[in-house]
């Protein structure tokens, strides 16, 4: 990994469901395929930030030492799994899409992370999310209450620094609501998402990498079908696309044969690293 390189791991690719569906024995659901195994839809990006340590080496100043730092993208209903699965051992920060169940509900977790950190964890989305987990997790803001997760809440709207990257959050249509999609430098993540307005488009442009929801083949009114995905795809040009947030309709390997070299499909415990993520948008 370079030093201005963002890891980016999928924690979940699935729907709202997961993949095996409950009561459901198609083909795909009890298919060997470990990548037709789909929890909810989480990502873990990872980069090097250097931290002053105060101490000098060889008389040339102070001497900068290099953290990994580690920021979640939502908190599925999987997490607690899914942290177990790739080691996860800290948790600097999470950004929030928007407060659907399948995207927020292993937020209670963190706690672990908060006991080991000993600190609060900040939480960053749009000011209905973050009103949202204030009502749904409302034990953990209570003043002076013991054994619940220490969090900040942060409405952000517009670019912002954190940990040395910006993160440009970038408003998307998910059917009636607004929520967040998220770049970061050269890769963008846009999950559960029916309509990119224009302005959005214009700051998706130029990407390495895009990550971006295909639930399924029907029309759905919150998400894109896989055509209306690959059409994104196509006005965007970005470098290198990959499907995420699918459903039983597809399975792993005959989907990538299909698609052949229009777009990747992405699949829980993918690893990707995406070059040049300290530039901006």
């Amino acid at each position: 990994m370079t030093d201005d390189s963002l890891k980016v791991t999928f924690l979940g690719t699935g729907t709202s469901v997961g993949v095996p569906v409950l009561t459901c024995d198609c083909g795909v659901c009890t298919s060997e395929d470990p990548r037709n195994k789909r929890s909810r839809a989480g990502l873990l990006l990872e980069w090097d930030v250097a931290e002053d340590n105060g101490k000098e080496k060889g008389g040339n100043g102070p001497r900068s030492d290099t953290r990994r730092v580690r920021v979640l993208v939502d908190t599925s209903t999987d997490f607690r799994q899914q942290a177990l699965r790739v080691g996860l051992e800290r948790v600097d920060a999470v950004l929030y899409t928007h407060p659907h169940a399948d995207h927020i509900f292993g937020l209670d977790d963190v706690r672990l992370y908060n006991y080991r950190q000993r600190a609060a964890i900040p939480l960053y989305g749009n000011s209905d999310t973050m009103a949202a987990i204030q009502h749904t997790f409302k034990y953990a803001f209570v003043p002076g209450a013991k054994g619940v997760p220490r969090l900040s809440l942060h409405s952000v709207n517009k670019a912002f620094d954190l940990f040395g990257r910006t993160i440009t959050p970038i408003s998307v249509w998910h059917d009636s609501m607004r929520i967040h999609a998220y770049r970061i430098g050269s890769f963008a993540y846009v999950t559960d998402c029916s309509l990119i307005p224009p302005e959005a488009l214009e700051q998706l442009e130029g990407l390495e990498v895009l990550a971006i929801d295909a639930l399924r083949r029907e029309p759905h009114p919150s998400h894109f079908t896989l055509e209306q995905a690959l059409e994104q795809i196509a006005q965007l040009r970005p470098r290198h696309a990959l499907l995420t947030h699918l459903s039983h309709d597809f399975d792993h390997a005959s989907l990538e044969a299909e698609l052949s070299d229009r777009a990747g499909v992405a699949y829980d415990g993918l690893v990707i690293e995406v070059g040049g993520a300290k530039e901006g948008v």
